[in-house]
C-alpha cells in the first residue's frame, strides 16, 4: 500500500534528473520535469510547448499544432522516468520502448504557449513489461489520453 502523498512529500525531478534517467535529447526530449511522483504508482510530467520547437515549422505553417504522436511520446517519456525512478539508479540510461498504444484519443489541439500536464498511472507491472494509462491536460482540460505498454531493454 502506498503512503499518503501530499504536495509537501511528493517527489519531483528537474530537467537535469530527467536527462540523467532517460537517453532522449533535443529535439525529441518531450518532458521538462516530473512532479507528484509516487514510485511504482504514478507521476506527472510537465512539458512547456514553445514555438521554437522544430515540428511547428511544418505542422502546420500558420496553424502550429503539436503532433498527436509527440503528445503520446511525452506520455511514454514520463512513464520511462517513473519506471527508472521506481527501479533505482542502476537502471538509469536504459531504454524503455513502446510495445503497444491503445485507445488513443485527442480532444483538443495543443499549441505553442501551452503547458502540458502529463499524468501517467501504472496499470500493471510484470517483469520488464509495464502497462500505463496516460492523460494529458492543458489548463485543467483533457487534450489527450491513451493506454500503452512498454518494455525495459539494455
Amino acid at each position: 500500500m502506498t503512503e499518503n502523498i501530499t504536495p509537501d512529500t511528493a517527489e519531483a525531478i528537474d530537467i537535469q534528473g530527467v536527462l540523467q534517467m532517460i537517453p532522449h535529447r533535443y529535439p525529441l526530449l518531450l518532458v521538462d520535469r516530473l512532479i507528484n511522483i509516487v514510485p511504482g504508482v504514478s507521476a506527472t510530467g510537465i512539458k512547456n510547448v514553445t514555438m521554437n520547437e522544430p515540428q511547428f515549422q511544418g505542422h502546420f505553417p500558420g496553424l502550429p499544432i503539436m503532433p498527436g504522436v509527440m503528445i503520446v511520446e511525452s506520455m511514454a517519456q514520463t512513464a520511462a522516468v517513473l519506471v527508472i525512478r521506481t527501479l533505482g539508479p542502476e537502471m538509469e540510461g536504459k531504454h524503455v520502448l513502446f510495445m503497444s498504444i491503445d485507445n488513443a484519443r485527442f480532444r483538443k489541439p495543443v499549441t505553442p504557449g501551452d503547458t502540458m500536464q502529463v499524468d501517467v498511472h501504472v496499470k500493471q507491472h510484470r517483469g520488464a513489461v509495464w502497462r500505463f494509462a496516460g492523460i494529458v491536460n492543458v489548463e485543467g482540460k483533457k487534450v489527450a489520453e491513451a493506454d500503452f505498454s512498454a518494455m525495459i531493454v539494455d
